[in-house]
């Protein structure tokens, strides 16, 4: 398989579906939207940019699976499988706050061999495959070089449906207020995560997350140079639900602080 040139197509097909999703954002209306959940909305846009992509990738690996957030394909693969996010910050979306993405990622035999993260307002195009650099747009990108969590800029997300870790979250986010050049929170954990691999954070943590918020995100770091665990330092981030993304010179002093909040999970 030739996952360089799996991954071109993939970037094809998000610029694609990117181009569907700004034109609907325009006409979106407020009764336009579905609640799928506590504080978790739908729009008519997630589901038909799903199936746009997952039509594509049909027809580019007609043997994968597919593992979705709107679950418009109920499709598994015993090798390859797709997992995508069409939409990644349908908040952000819905209201005209402009950091949201597409985020799609092959898995083969459950290791991740390429993804792609396309911001969509901006167009940049965050992308990597299986022993290759990492990429924006066109040219190659590396994680940051700070080694002291003082020196460093952190990303986050708030949860929107757990609200069980409130407390250590919140100790947490104290913490590193005050041991850190500061926190930012952008609302598509997609995009954080490739902006850690282009070394503008230099680290990101998150619990509550699913496998199509970070499958081609950590995938990207990895690439670019980075390190990703769950919060005990361990492998299990992708559907573990709990994710640590760095430049990894600060990696082990992040984990060194998130475990002074949050108990191993049972």
């Amino acid at each position: 398989m030739n996952t360089e040139q799996i991954t071109r197509e993939v970037c094809r097909i998000a610029k694609e579906t990117a181009e569907y999703i700004r034109d609907e954002g325009k006409k979106l209306k407020p009764s336009d939207v579905e609640i799928k959940g506590l504080h978790n909305f739908v729009t008519h846009v997630d589901k038909t940019a799903e199936k746009l992509i997952v039509e594509q990738l049909k027809i580019l690996l007609p043997e994968a699976g597919f593992i979705t957030e709107e679950n418009t394909v109920n499709q598994l693969s015993d090798k390859y499988n797709w997992i995508i996010d069409p939409l990644d910050g349908t908040t952000n979306f819905i209201h005209g706050v402009p950091c949201y993405s597409i985020s799609i990622a092959l898995s083969s035999l459950e290791q991740i061999i390429s993804g792609v993260v396309l911001e969509i307002n901006s167009g940049e195009l965050f992308y990597a495959w299986q022993n290759g650099p990492a990429m924006c747009n066109d040219s190659i990108i590396h994680v940051s070089l700070s080694d002291s969590l003082d020196d460093s800029l952190l990303a986050t997300g708030f949860p929107y449906q757990d609200y069980s870790l409130t407390e250590p979250y919140l100790r947490l986010f104290g913490e590193l207020m005050r041991t850190t050049r500061g926190i930012r929170r952008l609302g598509s954990a997609a995009v954080d995560l490739a902006y850690v691999a282009a070394g503008r954070f230099d680290a990101f943590y998150e619990y509550g997350l699913n496998p199509w918020d970070v499958a081609a995100g950590s995938f990207i770091i990895k690439q670019a140079g980075g390190v990703c665990t769950d919060f005990i330092g361990g492998t299990d981030y992708i559907n573990g639900k709990r994710l640590v993304a760095s430049n990894g010179k600060i990696h082990n002093d992040l984990l060194d602080v998130i475990n002074e909040y949050f108990e191993r999970p049972t």
